[in-house]
């Protein structure tokens, strides 16, 4: 099974071809993901991102129920978010 997060794309770094890629928050944390397969995506709209990949399009009702049940799913197994050590890394 695979698991694709919600991610909200904040700008274009290169936006042609197999080469593109862009600046996407996952709740505060921002990462550069390959958008080959959603080239048509805009600055603010949401995709959904698995190992760094964005494979669709998402619209901001549904990027919410997924953080909603992300969060469930975390507070009754009693996740908590990772917090960085003293190397800069979390953990």
């Amino acid at each position: 099974m695979c698991l694709g997060i919600p991610g909200k794309i904040v700008r274009w770094l290169e936006r042609e071809g197999v080469f593109a890629q862009a600046e996407v928050e996952f709740d505060g944390v921002r990462r550069v993901v390959h958008m080959a397969c959603v080239t048509e995506a805009e600055e603010g709209e949401f995709v959904i991102v698995h190992a760094g990949i964005a494979i669709s399009r998402v619209d901001p009702e549904e990027a919410e129920q997924i953080f909603k049940t992300l969060a469930a799913m975390g507070d009754d197994a009693g996740w908590q978010a990772a917090e960085p050590d003293d190397t800069g890394y979390e953990s």
